[in-house]
């Protein structure tokens, strides 16, 4: 299962698009690429490159685990986002459900994350959940992060646990936030989900040796923002 977990890390990674809207005054690119051995998606390792005019800007490795910029501007965004690693935060909390059947609504909502390509999955005792459960889209939350939300209707069993999990490119596996009843009184529990930044657009695959893959992908686009000073 774990594995399977590994595999769809990256496809939300590699391959799914994201899209942004920029002006027309300059021009930048963005490429991000995951590199890993064998079927069994060793020594995975993510790369992330932001050129602007042709010039790089900002790199994120997996690895190093950080930003590094190359620019005054980039350096100032590079600290801001190594310094918001863990400034994410996924709640887990109940929410009484008027005149339904179920007596509550579990919501699991992550916040403060980018990009915006995310999976919130449910789990009953280990297993996935499909029935009973919604969501809603990856909603802008201000300052290039976004929020989701996850809704399962839940009915108390003694003895079952009940898990939520999230896979995102800040995550080297899948995080599980186990929904404890005590909790019900409480109201809410967290735990961080870290934050890094990669676009994306088309993809090309690239063998590093016999062994490796890199699939990667990238995105030109025209945007001001930047002030390479």
């Amino acid at each position: 299962m774990m594995q399977t977990h590994r595999l769809i890390n990256l496809i939300l990674i590699c391959f799914s698009p994201f899209i942004t809207v920029f002006s027309d005054d300059d021009y930048a690119q963005f490429k991000a690429c995951c590199t890993f051995k064998g079927p069994d998606f060793e020594d995975i390792e993510y790369i992330v490159t932001n050129h602007y005019n042709k010039k790089l800007m900002m790199e994120y490795n997996s690895t190093r685990g950080n930003w590094t910029g190359f620019t005054a501007y980039a350096l100032l965004k590079a600290e801001t986002f190594n310094g918001d690693l863990y400034d994410g935060l996924l709640r887990l909390n109940s929410v009484k459900q008027p005149g339904g059947g179920h007596p509550a609504i579990l919501v699991c909502s992550a916040y403060n994350f980018y990009p915006k390509q995310i999976q919130v999955t449910w789990l009953r005792n280990g297993q996935e959940v499909t029935s009973a459960v919604s969501s809603s889209d990856a909603m802008p939350d201000g300052d290039w992060y976004y929020q989701i939300h996850s809704y399962l209707e839940y009915t108390p069993t003694p003895g079952e646990t009940i898990t939520c999990m999230v896979q995102h490119l800040t995550l080297s596996e899948p995080m599980l936030q186990v929904w404890e009843q005590i909790k019900i009184v409480v109201g809410l529990c967290g735990l961080i989900l870290g934050v890094v930044i990669v676009s994306s657009g088309f993809i090309y695959y690239k063998k590093k040796s016999a062994t490796y893959i890199t699939p990667c992908q990238g995105e030109d686009v025209k945007r001001n923002q930047y002030d390479d000073k």
